[in-house]
């Protein structure tokens, strides 16, 4: 099969193009190396890949999806600190994007597995969160995320695209962006530097490791029903305080912890119900939290002693 990975430069998509590639699929990846955060990290993951320089807010995307069996659609503008003056580069690089790839997408009668985000669902009224809770979105981030799964439907409908939402829940790992929290916390843990903690430590979020990520939008690529949407996640959830405790015993270590105040757009906290995609796909996580940071400490350490 023939697959085209959009952000494949980025955390979860170069893992997705590898798994890809693994299997023997003809991977295309693309990605616009924005500097939201360094580009240069972006090289590094984009390493062994095919991956091409493309903009999709503003790029002609003729024949980009010329003889693909299906797109998987990761790329966009991360983060939920999205309020002011950045908001501008959500919508262009979420809504904009998005809707220039998914008219491509039913133009060539592409199938779209499309990655939104648990953002969609702000404050939930009901933890473990079900895909059928109210989305009530909190940050400008989220807000976008939720008008992308608007057009896929929209699309669906219109043009009869086939296309399946993934609302990921906080996904961590080898590779992950370096403004996230475990890539932060295990980066003060191996250079023993001081880490600035947002609020009191008591938010707590579903965490989900980047293989069990990428294995679900495999299955949602092959499996789902056009139309779906599912929630990614689990492995574990835990207050950020929790999550530190095991930062520090996994790397045998203690954490120089300062806090400081709650961050604009963060929720109280993030669950995943994930009945629908275990029951529609088979899939269910198979990393624990305490397994994957582990894999991300060996990570971690490996890139400060690299400096």
């Amino acid at each position: 099969m023939k697959y085209v990975v959009t952000g494949a430069a980025g955390f979860i998509g170069s893992h997705l193009a590898e798994a890809l590639q693994a299997s023997g699929h003809d991977v295309v990846g693309v990605d616009c190396f924005s500097d939201y955060y360094d580009p240069g990290l972006k090289e590094e993951n984009a390493r062994g890949l095919d991956v091409r320089r493309l903009d999709l807010a503003q790029d002609p995307l003729a024949g980009l999806l010329a003889g693909a069996d299906g797109v998987f659609h990761l790329a966009g503008q991360p983060g939920v600190r999205s309020f002011g003056d950045v908001f501008e580069h959500y919508v262009r690089r979420n809504v904009l994007a998005t809707e220039r790839l998914l008219e491509a997408a039913a133009a060539a009668g592409t199938r779209v597995v499309l990655a939104s985000s648990s953002s969609i669902y702000g404050d939930a009224e009901a933890y473990p969160t079900p895909e059928s809770t109210p989305p009530r979105p909190i940050s400008p981030y989220g807000i976008t995320k939720l008008a992308c799964e608007h057009l896929a439907r929209a699309y669906g409908v219109g043009f009869g695209l086939e296309s399946v939402v993934l609302r990921y829940f906080t996904v961590y790992g080898p590779r992950q962006r370096p403004d996230m929290a475990f890539t932060r916390i295990l980066r003060a843990l191996a250079e023993g530097a001081p880490f600035e903690l947002y609020g009191d430590g008591s938010r707590s979020r579903g965490f989900t490791f980047v293989a069990d990520a990428v294995a679900a939008t495999v299955a949602a690529m092959e499996l789902a029903p056009a139309g779906a949407t599912l929630n990614v996640g689990g492995g574990g959830e835990a207050t950020m305080r929790e999550a530190i405790a095991v930062c520090e015993r996994v790397s045998g270590r203690t954490l120089d912890l300062r806090t400081g105040p709650e961050a604009a757009g963060d929720v109280r906290r993030t669950a995943a119900d994930t009945s629908r995609i275990r029951a529609e796909l088979g899939w269910s996580p198979q990393v624990s939290l305490e397994v994957g940071l582990h894999a991300q400490w060996k990570w971690a350490v490996a890139r400060v002693g690299a400096r």
